[in-house]
């Protein structure tokens, strides 16, 4: 079973968190939300308290197939700024493993980290100057290579069955979709 810590730090945007946690876990993937903040509860950008699954110093994060970082504002500047989430993501780059963002993480966090050096990726538009060393896209779910970036709120449900895709199979994911009705809602 693959295994995906997603990393929560005060300010994160609700949608881009939740909804990959509620796809991941649909798919069978095992999926750790992990605070970064002082406290358990972690609040959303939008005020709503988020219990996560563990602290960042409880984590060994070495055994993870993917590291996820949702979006939002101060969310995103908030992870930059935690030392052992950066040294994690680098670890896991560094291993050649799964690294996805979502809206202005990519570019706050995995741009400024390096790790999108030289790759394709998109973010929130108006974060894409940070993109100062990767290939811009606009799209809504950029893959390149170990690296899964992703617009913003809208695209959180692409960006989740992309992952589940990834980490288990289309057939999964697919069926996913179906049966939370994204296709039904992308076909009108």
């Amino acid at each position: 079973m693959a295994k995906v810590y997603v990393f929560l730090a005060n300010g994160f945007e609700d949608v881009e968190a939740l909804i990959p946690v509620d796809v991941l876990r649909r798919g069978g993937v095992e999926v750790v939300t992990v605070s970064t903040s002082d406290d358990l509860i972690v609040e959303s950008a939008h005020g709503v308290g988020i219990c996560a699954d563990i602290m960042f110093e409880q984590g060994d994060f070495t055994d993870a197939d993917l590291l996820m970082l949702p979006g939002g504002m101060p969310g995103a500047s908030n992870l930059f700024e935690h030392e052992g989430v950066c040294k994690a993501l680098e670890a896991q780059f560094a291993a050649g493993k799964k690294i996805s963002a979502i809206c202005a993480a990519p570019a706050v966090v995995l741009a400024q980290l390096g790790i999108l050096d030289g790759k394709q990726a998109t973010c929130y538009p108006g974060f894409e100057q940070m993109l100062t060393k990767a290939t811009y896209t606009a799209d809504l779910v950029t893959v390149d290579g170990q690296i899964t970036t992703a617009e913003g709120p809208a695209a959180a449900f692409p960006y989740a069955y992309e992952l589940l895709s990834q980490l288990v199979d289309q057939q999964t994911s697919d069926q996913i979709a179906e049966g939370m009705r994204f296709k039904h809602l992308m076909a009108r």
